[in-house]
């Protein structure tokens, strides 16, 4: 219960209002350890409760101050995630004198260096942007006392590790850092030994192990065509499908699906993915958060920004490439102790894929026998033909004509000009029959 922590009657109405009784196995671990003040490395799977775990004890040790700095600064890899984050910190605060402000990129830098002006006691920023604004000299972070990185591996995959060394260089040396992330890679290990001091170690439900309230299953398929009519089939035989997260892995094919689900009769739909516009993209995780979307087709791009408790299913319309990925796809349900389900799409080139997902899990994902009035499609597409997905293609240098590789063909008639030095006096003798000069030289006095 909540109510055994040290919470002030201000954040334990917050959580009544969200109706959050208990807390999460990451929010019970780190709760103590962040109130310490001592640096925490919290190692967790996505959908465990990440965000209220670093909130509740920064909330909590929160001091007013009338110079409206920042005091609690929170990193995130994504603009949707910024969002998020916002809005549980502001529902949070609900009874608490303290400004949450977010910002992030693909907007115009000074409409939000407006926004901020006034100040702010929270701020959640993606780290190309708040560099910037801190390099502008529109925000100081020398006020920071507590810096939160969450997602820090998705940060440095997307090549934020230049961004994050300029904001910790901007920031008093006597912080409290906290670090979240599913993986702990040889990059996130050089970023905690140089900017950390002795973190504490705390791992719930570490990569690798899939959650226990999330039932597993796979459909063995041939071709794309048959992909389609399953899915179709599924929505509209299970009603128990309410909120389905549709995850792809590239955005010509979320597109592709969504095109060919929006010709068929299984309720409102959308897609989501880095070419849509920002706006957009906002505009479908609401209307998918609200329930007016029954399908959202993303990419795993934006996966992680994804923080919607009530998805009712998650189906891998083709398996990532990184197993890992698969843990951060199927987190997406199951989230805050409730049950999900994680439905594979299998092909017969997706076997070494499977198999390197059941390998980090130590888990076999189920099989399961396809259902008889499924119509099993013996068409292939371009989908089923496209090598995209192979990592290593070997590209055969180019071949000389010598080596019998290579287009070869004389050159035409005008392109085989010799430039030639020709003489002025030749010249003119050609034109006019006999040589002429310049002019006579002056000749010199005779003597």
């Amino acid at each position: 219960m909540f109510e055994s922590f040290n919470l002030s009657k201000p954040l334990l109405s917050a959580l009544a209002d969200m109706q959050l009784t208990h807390p999460t196995t990451i929010q019970e671990k780190t709760f103590s350890v962040i109130m310490s003040g001592k640096d925490v490395l919290g190692i967790a799977q996505t959908g465990t409760g990440k965000t209220i775990a670093f909130l509740l004890p920064a909330l909590r040790q929160w001091q007013f101050s009338k110079n409206k700095i920042p005091q609690i600064a929170i990193l995130v890899p994504t603009r949707e995630l910024v969002v998020q984050i916002v809005e549980v910190a502001q529902k949070l605060t609900t009874y608490m004198n303290i400004t949450v402000k977010g910002v992030y990129g693909g907007v115009n830098m000074k409409t939000q260096a407006y926004e901020i002006a006034g100040g702010m006691d929270v701020l959640v920023a993606t780290p190309g942007r708040l560099r910037d604004l801190a390099l502008e000299g529109y925000v100081s972070l020398k006020g920071v006392k507590k810096l939160v990185l969450d997602e820090v591996d998705e940060m440095l995959d997307l090549g934020f590790r230049h961004q994050l060394i300029s904001i910790f260089d901007m920031m008093r040396q006597r912080r409290q850092n906290l670090l979240f992330s599913a993986t702990v890679t040889p990059e996130v290990e050089e970023l905690i030994a140089t900017f950390f001091n002795a973190p504490v170690r705390v791992e719930a439900a570490p990569v690798g192990t899939p959650l226990n309230n999330i039932t597993q299953a796979a459909y063995e398929l041939p071709n794309f065509n048959t992909k389609i009519n399953l899915l179709e089939l599924m929505l509209k035989e299970n009603d128990a499908m309410s909120r389905v997260l549709v995850f792809v892995s590239t955005k010509d094919l979320a597109d592709t699906v969504f095109d060919e689900m929006e010709k068929r009769t299984c309720g409102t739909l959308g897609v989501i993915h880095s070419r849509k516009a920002q706006n957009y993209r906002f505009r479908m995780v609401n209307n998918f958060h609200r329930g007016e979307l029954r399908v959202l087709i993303a990419t795993d791009l934006v996966s992680r920004g994804l923080d919607i408790s009530e998805v009712s299913h998650v189906i891998n319309f083709d398996m990532p490439d990184d197993a890992e990925t698969y843990i951060h796809r199927i987190g997406r349900t199951g989230r805050a102790d409730r049950r999900g389900n994680a439905i594979s799409f299998i092909t017969p080139r997706d076997s070494e894929r499977r198999l390197k997902i059941e390998i980090l899990m130590d888990k076999a994902i189920p099989t399961t026998s396809l259902p008889e009035n499924l119509t099993v499609s013996a068409l292939l597409t371009d989908i089923d033909r496209d090598t995209h997905d192979m990592k290593n293609i070997l590209v055969k240098p180019a071949s000389t004509p010598e080596e019998g590789g290579g287009a070869f063909h004389e050159r035409k008639a005008k392109n085989q000009k010799v430039n030639i030095k020709i003489r002025f006096a030749d010249k003119m003798k050609a034109k006019y029959g006999k040589p002429k000069t310049r002019g006579q030289k002056p000749r010199g006095k005779k003597k």
